[in-house]
Order: structure tokens, then sequence, then C-alpha cells
């Protein structure tokens, strides 16, 4: 079928552009500089285009009556055709006023116009595709991922060089999980045609024994959804019971069977909050649209996982606890490289940590925090019944802070570090029971791992025969003690809340920072819609 539809588009194209063209006269002396002109003229309010075409000598791209340019005009409204396919604004791009300006093109001026016309529609089209429609940092300016944007009239001359049809092809993320949310999204937009899951569950909790009109609606959803196979039953039944697991832990929910007020609020979301979240994964794709590493380190902050990645394959999975959800706390989204671990850390206080947190506690009892050394700015140890705290403030504190080596310590036994601007890093730590809770945001920001060890373990596998035995020898001494990756792993900390599994399942996480929401109220505002797509 799509091949069908694939060669309908080509014919019907090509032939709506040869006949939006064909009446045009032939060019002579007069008309080509007329055409030039106007393709000068109409560049020049876009740099990058006029660079192109006074490279070029204000040649045509698109217009000609040549096979290859008419390849490229198919190939564009082909592309555009299925820009509602990756979430992409459609209006954006107004395929049908580009057709009606070439229809009415009567003169070689009015062609030079549109010529430029389909070169700005065809760099507008190419970068939101390849980097997302939306600028990271205007959205929230905890996003400080450096999108990897590509030079905007390379564009151009690799196009005027490539095959059309490959050219466009090659512009979206190749990655796995972006053609897995993009067949979900189709999935859902189908759904969503069809009537989406059916009527919600009318009730705020539902256990296991009860029966009623709010189990069979529960018992229908579940079946729609897919987590349950038909049953005529009417009580809340074991198989119903195990169905409601599925479910919980496809949405990051504890999996106790028991449908609470959380699982109830996640299993009433209907088609179209889903279908966002999804738009909105594969926007975020698109931000991070370059080589990642063979291996790499993946920390996505709602999931609550911090993972290894070896050629695409999970290797290492492990609880997180993130930022907490307030002020300055919440973790930011970017990519680094971690450089090295180090193993008896002390902790380095931050300065907000200092000034917001301890400073307060010190000028009502100069003995607090007494588990944190004072220091001076060649950090050696302050006496403190020799300081009179009250004198400062935030601004003048002279003082830094730093906790000593040691299982209490605020980071652990070990921490794993790539330098950033934003002091942001993963470590052990010593408060255990967090990794036990369905939501965990309580940090300030850095990633904390349940199981330090083992990442430790596997990213020392690389370089040591005895990768455990190294490490717990180090640890043995006490001493705080730097350990370099002799072949350093990229760290991408991300933020999904749809995101699919190696079976091509589709799973879904709460928004705990509103990043989300506000990504596709953005994206709503470009011109970005949900649709409903028949079968």
């Amino acid at each position: 079928m799509s091949v069908m539809i694939s060669r309908f588009w080509t014919l019907f194209l090509g032939a709506v552009v040869a006949v939006a063209l064909s009446h045009l006269p032939q060019s002579a002396s007069a008309e080509v500089t007329a055409f030039k002109q106007a393709v000068a003229e109409a560049a020049a309010r876009d740099a990058d285009i006029s660079a192109f075409y006074k490279a070029n000598g204000y040649t045509s791209l698109w217009t000609g009556r040549s096979g290859r340019e008419r390849q490229r005009r198919v190939a564009l409204f082909k592309a555009l055709s299925a820009a509602g396919d990756h979430g992409l604004p459609t209006d954006r791009y107004d395929a049908a006023g580009l057709q009606a300006k070439m229809k009415a093109a009567k003169t070689q001026r009015e062609r030079g116009l549109v010529e430029v016309e389909l070169s700005r529609t065809f760099l507008q089209y190419s970068r939101d595709l390849q980097t997302g429609v939306l600028v990271p940092s205007r959205v929230d300016k905890a996003i400080v991922r450096q999108v990897p944007y590509r030079d905007r009239t390379s564009y151009l001359v690799n196009f005027s060089k490539s095959n059309p049809n490959g050219f466009f092809k090659a512009l979206a993320p190749k990655t796995m999980e972006y053609t897995a949310l993009m067949k979900e999204k189709l999935r859902m937009e189908r759904l969503l045609a069809k009537g989406g899951w059916g009527p919600k569950v009318p009730a705020n909790t539902l256990k296991p024994g009860q029966s009623g009109a709010a189990v069979v609606a529960m018992r229908n959803r579940l079946i729609a959804m897919g987590f349950l196979k038909r049953t005529n039953s009417q009580t809340y039944d074991s198989a119903m019971q195990s169905a409601v697991q599925q479910f919980q832990l496809a949405h990051g929910l504890a999996a106790d069977g028991v449908v609470g007020a959380g699982t109830m609020k996640e299993l009433n979301k209907d088609v179209p909050a889903r279908l966002q979240s999804i738009i909105v994964a594969m926007e975020r794709e698109r931000w991070v649209n370059q080589e990642r590493g063979k291996r790499h380190i993946l920390v996505n902050i709602p999931d609550f996982t911090a993972k290894v990645i070896d050629n695409n394959k999970v290797t290492f999975s492990t609880r997180s606890v993130v930022g907490a959800n307030k002020s300055d706390r919440p973790t930011p989204e970017f990519s680094d490289v971690m450089e090295f671990m180090v193993i008896n850390p002390s902790w380095y206080v931050p300065r907000s940590i200092v000034t917001k947190e301890y400073l307060p506690a010190l000028k009502a009892n100069s003995n607090a925090v007494r588990h944190i050394e004072i220091t001076d700015s060649r950090g050696r140890k302050v006496n403190r019944g020799a300081v009179n705290f009250s004198q400062y403030t935030a601004k003048t504190f002279p003082f830094n802070m730093r906790q000593p080596p040691s299982k209490g310590n605020a980071l652990g036994l070990v921490k794993f570090m790539f330098p950033n601007r934003h002091n942001i890093y993963l470590h052990d730590t010593p408060a255990k029971n967090l990794f036990g809770r369905e939501v965990r945001a309580y940090s300030h920001g850095c990633v904390r791992l349940a199981d330090p060890f083992d990442f430790a373990y596997t990213l020392l596998a690389k370089q040591e025969s005895d990768p455990k035995g190294y490490f717990q020898s180090v640890l043995g001494t006490g001493r705080e003690t730097r350990v370099d990756l002799k072949s350093p792993v990229p760290v991408h900390i991300i933020y999904r809340t749809a995101f699919t599994t190696a079976k091509g399942h589709t799973q879904y996480r709460r928004d705990i920072y509103g990043r989300d929401g506000r990504i596709w109220n953005a994206l709503s505002n470009a011109g970005v819609a949900l649709r409903a797509v028949q079968g």
C-alpha cells in the first residue's frame, strides 16, 4: 500500500508542477536576466539563501524544465505531504499555497520569486525535521541542550548534489526510538479516529474483589489498551489484577495490582494526551539528532533510571533519584562526556546550598551541621568558634564548606564526573530509602544511583581485568582517589514521558517538571496539531 501511495504522489505532484510551469516562455537573454534579478531581490532577505544563489550564478534549483529540477519539485512536495506523520506544523510549509504560486507564475520574474519561496520552504522543513521545530532553551531554561544545528546554506548545496528523495529520507533521526515513536504515533492516530479507549472509569479507586459498573468500565478500558484479553467478568478478579499490574509497570507506577488514585489518573488519560507525549518525544529526539556513542550513558529524568547502552542495547540499568521539583533543583537536560570517577569522594558543598541552607543554620547555632567542615579560600579548616556568622550575608560569606570522605558523605562512596557548568554529576548516596519510592525527585539536581558500585564495575570492565576487585581495593584505602576512564563515555540526560522498549512497546511517565506540557503548548502555538487518521 505504501509503495502505491508513494507512486501516486510522484505522478500527481509531477503533473501538478509540470502544468504550473509549462506555460512559461522559452528563456531568452532578457528573460534570464529578469529571472536572476528576481531571485537576487527575493533572496536578499535571507543571507543563507542569498549566498547559495550568488554562488551558483542565480540559476534555478527548482523551477526549470530539466528532469533533475522536476525530480526536486516532486520530492519536496512529497516530503511536505508527509510532514504531519512526523508531528510537524504542516501549515507552516503551505504546500497548497506554493503550488498555487507556481501555477500563477506567468513571467520569468514571477518564476524567480517562486524559486526563492520554494528554497525558503525547503530550508524551514529540512531544519524542522532534522533538528526540531523549537529552540529548547526558549521553552524551558533548564533544557540546556546544544542542538546540532547544520549550516543552512549547506542544506541547499548538499541537496543540489544529492538524490532528492534520498536527501529527505536522511533528514529525520535514524534512531530505532524515533522510528518506533513514529509508528506508535500513527497507530494512536488510527485509534483516535475510532474513538479511543472508550469511557473513563467512574471511580476514584478500585480493589481486587470489587464488582459493578466501574469494574466493567475498567475491564473494557484495559481490553482496549491491550493489557487484558477479552472477558465477560464483572469482578475485579486475578486476571484483571494481573492486567492492572502490567499497566502499572508500563506507566512507572508501583505494580501492586490495586487501582489507587495515581493509577486511576493514568488509566483515565485519553488518547490525545498520550499522542501529545509521543509528538513531544519525537521533537525531543530531533534535538539530539547526532551520533550518541556506541557506548553511552542515558539518564531519563521522569523514568528515574540511569542506563549504560552498548551498541543500542541496555547492558546495565539502575534506579535513580533526580532533582526535586522546586526552585533551582530540577535536573537540567544536556549531554556531556564522563571522564573519571572519584572513589571515597569529598563533598564540596555547592555555593547555593551553603548560602541558602547552611548559613542560616550557622547564624542560629555555630555548631550546626558539624559533619561539614568550614574552609577558607586556601582549603584550610576554619575554627567555627572564632567566626561571627551573623555578620555575613549570602553575598559576603567568605568561606567554603566540605564534607570529608565517609559512608555518611552526601555523595556516598563514589561519584562519576562529566565536568560541566551546571555542576551536575552521578553519585552514590547514604539515603537508600528513597529508591523504594514511586516518584524519586528529591536531590538538589544531581543524579543519585541505587547501584553505584555495579555501575562502576560496568564502566571499569572496559579497562580492568577484575573491575570489582580493583574498585574494592581502592575503596578500602578510605582515601579520596580519582580513577580516569581510559575511554570517556558520553552522557545524555534526557526527559521522556513517552518512550519505547526493546520489544517496541510504548511506556509513559508523569511529567514531573511540567516540561513536556510547556513543549506541547509551544508546538501547538507553532502549528502542530493532533489528527485522527482513518485506517
